[in-house]
């Protein structure tokens, strides 16, 4: 039993006309008898009488007749369906961002992706990159703005490095720190320190741990937000990257040197031919967005 097949059935049920039908369904009227010839082998029944007085339908087309229309109906629908995806009139992006490119970087590219794509819905995912690549490897997000290495259990995982963050020392609006500072001269600052599971903890410590010292923290356990606020309260210091600046200039800022710190963002996901065509569409304007001057 074909589509085709039912939509010359449910025509000729319609129309209770074998030749009106064909000319309604564009086809000829013996490739349209011949058509319902093989439906009817096919469900083993009848399902047209045929006599002088017109066309009826027995109590087996009877029964067909609904179940037939809904078919159809359903395959336009799901047709449809698919069209609206392939043109991303609809679709779903559920993207995993740190909280630092959601400050800096991501808005804009949001923002245009949702102005070309109304009907797409993008669901945001905001954690470190530990926890993002795992979300990744287990299927709970389609792609990630994150740090690189990454680690995960999935080796189909993809990596573009799109950005090398800088990571520069925030301060308070009346601090007198110079416009670059040494890993060394944090010894002697109270710190504002990030959350466990964020990668500028693991960063930080590691830097003052090279440097021979460990660092004295003002206040513990936020997050980015938290984190800037605290450091406008004047409640200390705290390393963070570039980005995540650019719309906090009342803080005071110093390049860090000997050694300068920065790390390396990219674009995570699996193979891309593997992509729903929203989250294709996505990844292409986030490199396009972070290639551009000034990303």
């Amino acid at each position: 039993m074909q589509l085709q097949q039912l939509a010359y059935f449910v025509e000729v049920a319609h129309t209770r006309h074998f030749t009106r039908a064909a000319e309604n369904l564009g086809v000829t009227q013996p490739t349209l008898s011949k058509q319902i010839r093989v439906l009817e082998r096919s469900v083993g029944t009848r399902l047209f009488s045929r006599s002088p007085s017109g066309i009826t339908l027995t109590s087996a087309g009877e029964a067909l007749f609904p179940h037939a229309q809904r078919m159809l109906i359903n395959a336009d629908s799901a047709l449809r369906s698919i069209g609206e995806v392939a043109e991303l009139r609809r679709g779903r992006v559920r993207l995993g961002a740190t909280p630092s490119t959601l400050d800096g970087l991501l808005p804009p590219i949001l923002m245009d992706f949702h102005q070309r794509y109304p009907g797409v819905e993008l669901e945001v995912h905001e954690a470190g990159s530990r926890v993002l690549a795992e979300e990744l490897a287990n299927g709970n997000i389609d792609i990630a703005l994150l740090i690189v290495p990454v680690t995960t259990d999935a080796p189909d995982i993809e990596t573009t490095i799109v950005y090398r963050e800088k990571l520069l020392l925030a301060s308070p609006p009346n601090s007198a720190i110079g416009p670059a500072i040494e890993i060394s001269d944090l010894a002697t600052l109270p710190l504002v320190m990030f959350r466990e599971g964020y990668d500028l903890r693991d960063v930080t410590l590691r830097a003052c741990a090279s440097a021979g010292f460990e660092p004295r923290f003002a206040i513990e356990g936020g997050e980015m937000g938290s984190v800037l606020r605290f450091v406008e309260a004047g409640l200390g210091h705290a390393v963070v990257p570039d980005i995540a600046l650019r719309n906090r200039h009342n803080l005071r800022t110093s390049h860090i040197v000997n050694p300068p710190l920065e790390r390396h963002l990219a674009v995570a996901h699996r193979e891309p031919t593997t992509l729903p065509l929203a989250v294709q569409a996505f990844r292409s304007m986030l490199l396009d967005g972070l290639a551009a001057p000034g990303a």
